[in-house]
């Protein structure tokens, strides 16, 4: 079976008799070192819920049976949604009902609820970018900004930096069909000259007031730089959406060299927050997700 025994049992879970119980879990490839689950179940017991959060790891799986196949059998154990992660953002669209509005503009998902016999997509990673930014960054410069990754999570924040009023988004890609049509698109949607593609990295890091890099280029089973160190200039910003390590090959050689740096726990907090709030229509406490996000930095070392 794609999901075993994965229904809510309070012999597994320790379920409270009275309480709602809430099913979800988050889909992907390499995603046991993932916080999300901590965060969920930290504020499901907060919240009075009896709330389980899988993972549904394809790497741990004897054959990836496919994102079909996965979803199908989630929506058959009676989950209440789903989060979805690397390779799936944009393949899971084909097995959904309808898209939410920020969905549609990145064109990936990250989450799926399912309500009503339907299946809704909706993408919490712009908004888990934006807020980070406001809240950490908002009052630096982004005249130009290079970006590096133009996958689904790239996507997401080529939105949120459109939406940050950012004049100039240079898209850098290893496949550059891939940042020539996430620059379209997003020139469609806020008018010419707003993004570009570049495959001059050097050009456009020397011109760029900041850097993103929404690349898997420094996880911990991906170690390593998404450009080269001499391409990082100590007045420029530097932010990675990588949150484990919390401290990226990037965001380190860029502190070194006199960087501002931005990592990525604030936005993985605030998707989770946006997608607690679409699992359970409940209103999360951000602090105490915080606070849950940081016990497992605590905890665990990277």
């Amino acid at each position: 079976m794609v999901i075993e025994d994965a229904r809510i049992s309070r012999e597994t879970t320790g379920a409270t008799p009275g309480r709602r119980s809430v099913l979800v879990g988050l889909v992907g490839r390499g995603i046991q070192l993932s916080r999300t689950p901590v965060m969920h179940e930290t504020e499901g017991f907060g919240q009075n819920l009896n709330y389980v959060y899988r993972l549904l790891d394809v790497a741990e799986m004897a054959d990836d049976p496919g994102i079909e196949t996965i979803v199908n059998a989630a929506e058959l154990c009676g989950f209440a949604g789903l989060n979805v992660t690397y390779p799936y953002k944009v393949e899971v669209i084909d097995c959904l009902n309808s898209l939410s509005d920020a969905a549609s503009a990145v064109g990936a998902v990250n989450t799926v609820v399912f309500r009503d016999g339907g299946r809704f997509g909706h993408n919490t990673d712009l908004w888990g970018f934006s807020e980070n930014f406001r809240c950490n960054m908002g009052d630096a410069r982004r005249s130009a900004v290079l970006l590096l990754g133009a996958g689904g999570a790239g996507a997401a924040v080529a939105q949120a930096l459109a939406e940050l009023h950012v004049e100039k988004l240079m898209i850098s890609d290893t496949d550059a069909s891939k940042a020539a049509a996430l620059a379209e698109a997003l020139n469609l949607r806020h008018g010419a000259g707003k993004a570009v593609a570049v495959d001059d990295l050097e050009q456009a890091a020397n011109e760029a007031d900041g850097v993103v890099n929404a690349t898997p280029v420094g996880m911990t089973n991906l170690p390593g730089l998404p450009l080269p160190e001499s391409f990082i200039r100590p007045e420029m910003w530097v932010a990675d959406i990588v949150y484990f390590p919390l401290e990226t090959e990037l965001l380190r050689v860029a502190r070194l060299r006199g960087c501002r740096t931005l990592s990525g726990a604030g936005m993985a907090v605030f998707q989770a927050v946006r997608a607690f709030e679409l699992f359970t229509g409940l209103t999360p406490d951000v602090e105490r997700m915080e606070a849950a996000f940081a016990a497992f930095e605590e905890a665990t070392p990277t």
